[in-house]
Order: C-alpha cells, then sequence, then structure tokens
C-alpha cells in the first residue's frame, strides 16, 4: 500500500468529543461514510489527518486507487479548477512526514472498514495519502510490510458505500461494454489502477478518460445531513464551527461547480459550540446542530458544508 508520488484532497472541519473520536464524513457519489478517528490511541496520525481536512488539502479530492476486496486510496492527487477548461490533477503540497505510530499504544488490525495511512518503504513516510480497507488485510499488520501500516480509525455508518467498491471492475478493451459503469483502468502511473463511474466516448468512438468520471470525495468533519422534508424541501443540517464564516454550497454536476445556497457569518453561530481540541477535561462537549433549508425543491442537489480557517 504504497504512497503515489502526487497527492489530493477536499474540505472541512468539526467537532472532538471527550468521549469518542473525532467523527470524519466522507461524501461521494456512491454514498456517505462516516469514520471515528483513534485521536486518543494514535495523535499523531489522527492530528495530522485533521490537520490536512481543516487546511482544506482535501479539496476536490478523488480516490486515485481502488482494488475490489482489498482497499480504495485516497489524499494524494485531486483537480484544480473544477468544471473549467483548464482543469488539471494536481498535488497536494504535503507536510513534514510523520513518526508511524504503528507501535504506540493499542494495536489495531487492517481488517474490513478501517483506515491507515498510506506510505513508501520507509516506516516514517506517510503524509498525505490513507487508504481504507475493504476486506480483512492482515497481511499489512506485519512490521515487515515496510513497518507495518498504521491504522487510525474505523468505519462507524456507510458499511454498504464501502460495499458499493467491490462492484467496480478492470476495463478491459476488448470484452468491456460500451456504457460499463464503475470502471477500474489503467492510466499509466501513478493511476493503474484508477476507479472511474465510466469511460467517456469520443465522437469517433474512441474511449478516454475524462475528469468528470473521476469518484470525487468530499471530507468533511462538519457532519452534514441532508434530509428530504414532507413538504418537498431539502433540508441540510450541521455542526457549526464557532467563531468562522459556515458556508453551505450546492453543485448538481461533478466535477463540482460550486454554488452558494447561504452562509452563516460568526455572529450568527452561538459561542457555546464547540470548536476545536482545547475542551476542559471536566466538562462534556456541547454541541447545536444548525439547519437551513433549500427551497428550490430540486432532488438532483448535492450539498457542502464548509467553514473558513
Amino acid at each position: 500500500m504504497h504512497r503515489s508520488r502526487l497527492a489530493v484532497a477536499l474540505i472541512a472541519l468539526a467537532t472532538l468529543s471527550l468521549n469518542a473520536g473525532t467523527v470524519v464524513q466522507f461524501r461521494t457519489v456512491l454514498g456517505d461514510v462516516e469514520v471515528e478517528l483513534y485521536d486518543a490511541q494514535k495523535p499523531i496520525t489522527s492530528t495530522n489527518f485533521v490537520r490536512y481536512v481543516a487546511d482544506g488539502a482535501y479539496r476536490d479530492m478523488f480516490f486515485h486507487r481502488a482494488v475490489p476486496n482489498f482497499v480504495i486510496q485516497g489524499g494524494g492527487f485531486r483537480v484544480a479548477n473544477p468544471g473549467t477548461p483548464s482543469n488539471t490533477v494536481a498535488n497536494v503540497t504535503t507536510r513534514a512526514n510523520i513518526t508511524n505510530e504503528y507501535g504506540v499504544g493499542p494495536f489495531f488490525s487492517n481488517v474490513a472498514g478501517t483506515i491507515a495511512m498510506a506510505k513508501t518503504a520507509d516506516p516514517n513516510s506517510a503524509n498525505s495519502q490513507f487508504f481504507i480497507n475493504l476486506q480483512n488485510n492482515t497481511s499489512l499488520d506485519s512490521t515487515a510490510n515496510s513497518g507495518g501500516f498504521t491504522v487510525f480509525g474505523r468505519v462507524i455508518n456507510g458499511t454498504n458505500t464501502l460495499s458499493a467498491w467491490n462492484s467496480f471492475t478492470r476495463y478491459v478493451a476488448a470484452t468491456t461494454p460500451t456504457n460499463a459503469p464503475n470502471l477500474i483502468v489503467n492510466a499509466g502511473s501513478p493511476f493503474g489502477e484508477l476507479p472511474l463511474l465510466k469511460l467517456a466516448t469520443r465522437t469517433d468512438g474512441t474511449r478516454f478518460v475524462s475528469l468528470d468520471d473521476l469518484v470525487y470525495c468530499d471530507v468533511t468533519l462538519l457532519r452534514v445531513r441532508v434530509r428530504n422534508r414532507q413538504d418537498g424541501l431539502t433540508e441540510v443540517t450541521w455542526n457549526p464551527v464557532a467563531g468562522r464564516t459556515n458556508y453551505v454550497e450546492y453543485t448538481t454536476e461533478f466535477p463540482p461547480k460550486w454554488q452558494s445556497l447561504t452562509n452563516l457569518p460568526p455572529s450568527a453561530i452561538p459561542a457555546t459550540v464547540y470548536a476545536g481540541p482545547d475542551l476542559p477535561n471536566n466538562s462534556a462537549p456541547k454541541t447545536y446542530p444548525t439547519a437551513v433549508v433549500d427551497p428550490s425543491g430540486d432532488p438532483n442537489r448535492f450539498y457542502r458544508v464548509r467553514a473558513t480557517y
């Protein structure tokens, strides 16, 4: 599970808890996945991941590697200028490599539904890239495998979305139907196992990889919830970040062209909302979900919430 030589990502922020780890939400076109991080048990790794999210490093991220019944991998690449003629794949600006916490604190195996850091052969080379295990990959637990791969969280919601990744099939030009969905193509290093929703087709019938068909992902710690109300309108609920402007945006296409639905300035957010890891040890975190309603009634909108930071 070696790190590719480039990098990626997407958006946001959130609430930490003293009784449980930080909850990270991965919103994808395949469905949402929520992951609880092992903040206390793997502090260096968890903090590193949250910093990338808070920096906006995972903005316009896509999963760049998929191996059914093994792993999906991200945190390596994003699309710059999405939705424009100048869109292109870009690297993430990475932080310094982190210390491998494989042997620090309790041991967590690379079983199905866990998240771990990707790295090179150097045990202490992880920075931005991560992978989610689609099955029990105990071979990644061995220290003989470049020092072992540090698991720093587990999926707590969205296992059905993870299962959808196992339906992806490798593209074979001679046999794959023209309109086949959920493909894995060899687009050259470092995209030898690139997942696509489909292959695009030119007017002359030739197939090609379009950035529109990548599997985009929005990584957030804001715990966004989208609910269809009985009146046909859509309600977006999230745990706001205090002291920051919180933006609610939507798109109807991918790569996403985010448009503003509304924004809440700091003055509109209760000061009592917990907004960081410095909560006193003798008190419980308090969160006050904020909600906005989209009056459009458009069922094809995909939403995100982000905070300036």
